[in-house]
C-alpha cells in the first residue's frame, strides 16, 4: 500500500501500518485475557458501529474466554470534525441486564460519545461498563472517567484506516493514514 492516499478533498501519509496495529491489539488482548478468562461470567463485546467493527473482530479471534458480541451504532462527526451531538440511529441488539459490558471504540478523542454511550448501558441496566479503545487521543480527552483498556496514545490527528473513516470512505484500509492537508 502507498505512504499516502487521497480520501475525497484531503491527503494523508501512512501513519501505522498494519504490523503495528496488530501489536497493538495483541497487547489489549493479553490485558483482557488477564481481566476476564477465569472470571467465571461472560462479557458483552459492545461493537461501536460502524468504526470499531475491524478492532472489535480483530480482538475477539484473540481473547480465549467465553464472550459474547453485540452492536449499537452512534454517529457524532460529519467529516473531520465533532458536532458535539451523540445521536444513537440503532440501539443495542441485546439485552445488557445485569452484564459486564466493554464498549469496543476504535478511537476515543473527547469522549463526549463515550459519556453518552456509557450512561446510555447503565440506564439500560448494565452492572458494569468498561471502555476498550484501539487509538486514544489524550491531548483532546479531558473526562474524568478512566479507560480501562487502550492500545495507543496518539496525537490530536485525523485518521482514517482499519475502521476508521473519513465521509464513510477509508474503513477498509489495512494501515492508518494520518491527514496532512
Amino acid at each position: 500500500m502507498n505512504d499516502t492516499i487521497t480520501v475525497c478533498d484531503k491527503t494523508f501519509r501512512k501513519y501505522l501500518s498494519n504490523e503495528e496495529i496488530e501489536k497493538v491489539i495483541d497487547g489489549v488482548a493479553e490485558q483482557l485475557i488477564a481481566d476476564f478468562k477465569d472470571c467465571g461470567e461472560v462479557p458483552v463485546f459492545l461493537c461501536v458501529l460502524n468504526g470499531a467493527i475491524m478492532f472489535t473482530a480483530a480482538l475477539m479471534k484473540r481473547v480465549n474466554f467465553p464472550a459474547e458480541l453485540v452492536s449499537i451504532k452512534v454517529s457524532s462527526y460529519q467529516g473531520t470534525t465533532s458536532t458535539g451531538t451523540v445521536l444513537i440511529p440503532l440501539g443495542l441488539t441485546s439485552d445488557v441486564t445485569g452484564r459486564t459490558v466493554i464498549l469496543m471504540e476504535d478511537i476515543v478523542d473527547t469522549g463526549n460519545t463515550l459519556m453518552a454511550l456509557r450512561e446510555h448501558l447503565l440506564n439500560k441496566g448494565a452492572k458494569d461498563v468498561r471502555i476498550c479503545t484501539m487509538l486514544l487521543k489524550p491531548d483532546v480527552y479531558k473526562m474524568d472517567y478512566k479507560i480501562d483498556y487502550i492500545g495507543k496514545k496518539i496525537p490530536n490527528k485525523f485518521i482514517v484506516g482499519y475502521g476508521l473513516d473519513y465521509n464513510e470512505l477509508g474503513r477498509n484500509l489495512p494501515d492508518i493514514y494520518a491527514v496532512t492537508d
